[in-house]
């Protein structure tokens, strides 16, 4: 363990994809950072583990998009299998990279940026002034460390403990859940190259998926995008759901899958995750908090890809506290700044509310991929869903569900 001044100007906690890149943007900005996480790195972090543009764009900007390439596997399609076995490949440019390296990579990258680095370290609660978050009370090796910062920034994941120390958290329930199997499989692994995307009947509200990983290592995995509802008066709760049935079912739908878990050696266990989405059920900040990555909701409710946002809202809580430093800005306008540039990125992220419906209703992945097998431009217009540049709700409006059905309308 580093030796720690117990204060800093930014405290980030949470040392993922959002609060390495959040950090490190401090940090090469000239604020001094303490970074903390509750695990010692490197350590496993559940998660598809796949790098789709919004991430690679992320990695760029953190200047590690090399390093991380160098040792990820490169992947040039997403393949889309429906309920009736149905396939189309969507080119993009993509990667896999388990999160125990790609982590790594990011929390290194932060402190060559000057970044200091705390671990184990829990966060168990924020220190207030009146009502201005002041610093953090953390536990490390046992014992209680206050640390005091100008601002702090919790990038804490989908867990909901720290957002309720914090009185940041609307929504104590995730939005979805996922099981996932680091597997490796030699003879697999000459075959497939995509990632690959099923959606069934029995896996109902979510999907399916294997990715190629390096060194013959898949990431096969399954998981439901809207396990989370509300009563009528708001309260939420989750859907029963058994996630290692719907494994097994995904194993029994899908030949490859059957497969790989039936001749393949497993690489650790199988283990399930919370998943909060759609930059809900959490406020994203309070005077002198900031709140990124997926504690604020930063996965896609569709595709349930999480990781390249959580970078992205990192990096817009750097940019709004960076702001802070030499204007001298109030309290409320870091955290108008931040909101406004969460509320302009939440726009993006209601357009896969829409297309969550593939999800919950399968047979139209099996409409949207016979489609696509006829139509360039709706193969194209699938490919730039991938890097943002189409709209994937248009595809299921009225409108664009009778242009599928009706081609030429």
């Amino acid at each position: 363990m580093e030796n720690i001044n117990q204060a800093c100007e930014v405290l980030v906690v949470g040392a993922g994809p959002a609060g390495s890149a959040c950090a490190q943007m401090l940090a090469r900005a000239g604020l001094d950072v303490l970074l903390v996480d509750e695990q010692a790195f490197p350590r496993e972090k559940i998660c598809g583990d796949g790098l789709i543009p919004d991430a690679l764009a992320a990695l760029r900007r953190l200047n590690v998009f090399e390093e991380v390439m160098a040792q990820a596997q490169r992947v040039s399609h997403v393949a889309c299998i429906g309920p009736r076995g149905g396939r189309v490949d969507v080119p993009g440019t993509m990667a896999v990279l388990p999160r125990r390296e790609l982590d790594m990579i990011l929390c290194t990258a932060a402190r060559r940026a000057g970044v200091r680095w705390l671990a184990p370290a829990r966060f168990e609660a924020p220190l207030v002034e009146g009502e201005r978050v002041v610093g953090a009370r953390l536990r490390v090796d046992g014992q209680p460390l206050e640390v005091s910062a100008r601002w702090v920034v919790l990038a804490t994941g989908a867990k909901p403990q720290a957002l309720i120390a914090a009185g940041l958290c609307e929504r104590h329930t995730p939005s979805g859940v996922a099981l996932r199997a680091h597997v490796r499989h030699e003879g697999l692994a000459q075959r497939l190259h995509a990632l690959e995307v099923v959606w069934h009947r029995k896996l109902r509200g979510g999907y399916g998926w294997i990715f190629p990983g390096p060194g013959g290592v898949f990431n096969i995995g399954a998981g439901l995008l809207g396990s989370h509802q509300a009563d009528a008066q708001g309260h939420g709760h989750m859907q029963p759901v058994n996630l290692r049935q719907l494994f097994a079912d995904f194993t029994e739908v899908y030949a490859p899958a059957r497969e790989l878990m039936a001749e393949g050696e497993m690489v650790g266990e199988l283990k399930g995750a919370p998943l909060r989405c759609s930059l809900t059920g959490a406020r994203w900040s309070r005077s002198g908090m900031l709140v990124c990555g997926e504690a604020a909701g930063s996965t896609y409710a569709f595709t349930g890809e999480g990781i390249g946002k959580a970078m992205e809202t990192g990096l817009l809580a750097a940019q709004a506290l960076q702001a802070a430093r030499p204007e001298s800005l109030s309290d409320a306008q870091v955290r108008a700044r931040y909101e406004e540039s969460m509320q302009a990125l939440r726009t993006r992220f209601s357009l896969y509310e829409k297309a969550n419906r593939i999800n919950d209703h399968p047979w139209l992945a099996d409409l949207v991929i016979w489609r696509a097998r006829q139509s360039p431009s709706i193969l194209r217009r699938l490919s730039g869903v991938l890097d943002e540049r189409s709209n994937p709700g248009h595809l299921l409006t009225v409108r664009g569900l009778m242009k599928l059905l009706v081609p030429g309308q």
